[in-house]
């Protein structure tokens, strides 16, 4: 788009294919913006989600991640410098513009990514931002930089969906090219501090549809005592076209998504350690 036609910060949908919005930025702007917060990077804002939170909620999609997870339906959120640069007060108008309808729909804001703790000072103050405006707050992260939030940050955050995409280590690490061991931590940090919680955890045949995966992690959950629900994602070829479009290898064109049965299996494992799971 031209200088006359800014990007806009709504986006058609979450699968929008967005790229180099912040390439104009140096290393060194970018750096500033992340250390102060003064400034995030966005994907983009989408409206009237059901499925990123209680309620009805407008999400926030950050850019930047440091995982490279098989089955990432927006690898073109890894990348900061795809993300729009976005100063505070902007990202707090957009939201300001639905504030009310939210409170009514019992909905709220979500941050979400990317992996938001990649811009923790950034995602501290639009959280704040929020609670000031009364609008219930979600953060959705993998929990690796957990503990770059304060308990002050923290205390402005409403719930705190956390995705667990595997258990052990070397499946994890296999399946997002990342330690599990942060994740888990950040877990153990909520819970310590009565920190509602929802886990999310992606159903991929042949990657994580093995009973004793889905059996770790709601051993490991149930114990926690913040845990509200769990919600049992099947996993889906939506982003797929977003690899090809980069040129990325991606491992799993021959998965198909998990049957329903495979899905109630997996519901049930969590449901028999007494988690309400769906």
């Amino acid at each position: 788009m031209s200088q006359a036609e800014p990007v806009p910060l709504v986006a058609k949908n979450p699968y929008e294919l967005r790229l180099d919005m912040g390439a104009r930025m140096s290393e060194g702007e970018v750096r500033a913006a992340l250390a102060s917060g003064d400034m995030g990077f966005l994907h983009s804002y989408t409206t009237g989600s059901a499925v990123d939170g209680p309620g009805v909620r407008v999400v926030a999609w950050t850019s930047g991640c440091m995982w490279r997870c098989r089955y990432c339906h927006n690898p073109d959120t890894w990348k900061i410098g795809n993300g729009l640069p976005v100063s505070v007060p902007r990202a707090v108008e957009v939201l300001r513009k639905y504030a009310h309808g939210l409170s009514v729909m019992s909905g709220g804001f979500t941050l979400s990514g990317g992996e938001p703790l990649m811009q923790h000072r950034f995602a501290a103050k639009l959280m704040a931002a929020a609670k000031n405006m009364r609008v219930h707050t979600v953060i959705e992260t993998n929990g690796y930089f957990g503990h770059r939030l304060t308990d002050a940050d923290l205390a402005n955050l409403d719930l705190v969906m956390l995705g667990i995409k595997s258990w052990g280590e070397d499946r994890h690490k296999d399946l997002t090219g990342m330690d599990l061991a942060p994740t888990l931590d950040f877990a153990r940090r909520l819970a310590s501090l009565g920190k509602p919680m929802w886990i999310r955890f992606v159903l991929v045949p042949g990657y994580t549809d093995d009973p004793a995966i889905a059996g770790g992690i709601a051993d490991f959950a149930s114990r926690l005592g913040n845990v509200e629900r769990v919600d049992v994602l099947p996993f889906h070829q939506m982003g797929r076209f977003k690899w090809e479009a980069l040129g990325l290898p991606y491992s799993l064109n021959d998965v198909t998504p998990p049957s329903q049965e495979a899905l109630e299996k997996a519901v049930g494992i969590f449901r028999e350690r007494g988690l309400t799971a769906h």
